[in-house]
């Protein structure tokens, strides 16, 4: 396991304005400062012109952190920029998943997790849609196997403090 994986999942939300550019610049400060970005997630607010930014990262270091997001809201574009604790926010992914099983797998599946059937091909090919936490969604892959596995995309995770 790698020194990445045992650190501590940290997010940021930022808040910065709608234009071409400005998520190519905070990735690039982000970089800059040696931080691999593990999910990025970017969405339009119901604030014309606004958009929303969730980053998330390895880190144990609440210094580190401070000084990340300090950096962040020197931009110009950003309008505020914060730490989300996870204890009181909600963080969810979505999982677009392609696998083999058969009925009897299937409805295994179906009893333990909640998941949308996308489309099915040649009746033991599935493409389903799972929703949740990354843990959840880590442990839906686990059950279905690596080994019937064909394809996995992930959004990423969004977040939202409650």
């Amino acid at each position: 396991m790698t020194t990445t994986a045992l650190m501590k999942r940290r997010a940021i939300l930022a808040f910065m304005l709608d234009r071409p550019g400005v998520l190519n610049k905070i990735a690039m400060l982000i970089r800059r400062k040696m931080y691999n970005v593990e999910t990025l997630t970017v969405c339009k607010t119901n604030q014309p012109g606004t958009s929303r930014m969730t980053i998330t990262l390895r880190e144990d270091s609440d210094e580190k952190m401070r000084q990340v997001i300090k950096q962040i809201e020197k931009s110009t574009e950003v309008i505020s920029a914060r730490e989300l604790d996870m204890n009181e926010s909600f963080w969810r992914e979505v999982a677009i998943v392609k696998f083999e099983a058969d009925e009897d797998r299937m409805e295994v599946l179906k009893r333990t997790y909640q998941f949308e059937i996308l489309d099915r091909q040649n009746h033991e090919l599935f493409i389903v849609q799972v929703t949740g936490t990354s843990l959840s969604i880590d442990e839906f892959l686990q059950d279905v196997g690596a080994d019937r596995i064909i394809e996995v995309a992930r959004s990423g995770f969004t977040a939202m403090e409650k």
